[in-house]
């Protein structure tokens, strides 16, 4: 049983290509169409995403993020990805492998948010697709797990297709637009790839 991480600190910043997406870790030089597509996307995003502070799509904290990224993958904490389109490179979204447990865990927990623009075309389930793949071949995670509000239908769809099976209801579980909200919590287990 492998019980720490399989990529070494000298690996280039790992990419994960998928069906028609590429995941690669933010550079600095993506948060023009990064913040662009964030601002785009407000009031899609607004409902299913902590509240965003007031310097949130500025040039300074994107780099702080990409500092926050960085450490995240030296101590093998967590797994930050933007998606790209692969046919034009077009960034459509991004997903997250945070809170990452060894030891007799070897789980993670998924986190994801897709711009407007590019909702119901596929890329999402992708993405997600790739990054199980990921997690439990490249990184040799035993679970990973995910959460979504009851009301967040598109997500619950997104989940259930890709193999995450529901496990529970947390009450105010996590604080999504400024209101603690109840999560349904997902599961999914590597040895059902």
């Amino acid at each position: 049983m492998a019980f720490f991480r399989t990529l070494n600190f000298s690996d280039p910043t790992p990419s994960v290509a998928g069906d028609g997406v590429l995941l690669r870790m933010p550079q600095v030089n993506d948060y023009d169409e990064w913040a662009a597509l964030r601002e785009q996307s407000r009031d899609f995003l607004t409902p299913w995403e902590p509240t965003w502070p007031v310097d949130d799509l500025t040039r300074s904290a994107f780099r702080r993020r990409i500092r926050r990224y960085a450490e995240d993958l030296r101590t093998d904490q967590g797994y930050t990805f933007l998606i790209f389109r692969s046919a034009d490179l077009v960034m459509v979204g991004g997903l997250t492998l945070a809170n990452i447990r060894r030891g007799v865990a070897q789980a993670g927990s998924l986190g994801y948010w897709m711009g407007q623009p590019y909702t119901r075309q596929g890329h999402m389930t992708a993405s997600v697709r790739a990054l199980v793949s990921f997690a439990f071949t490249t990184l040799r995670l035993h679970r990973l797990e995910a959460a979504c509000i009851p009301t967040n239908v598109g997500s619950i769809r997104l989940l259930e297709n890709t193999g995450f099976i529901r496990e529970g209801y947390a009450r105010s579980y996590l604080c999504i637009n400024g209101l603690w909200q109840d999560h349904l919590l997902y599961g999914r287990l590597k040895d059902h790839l």
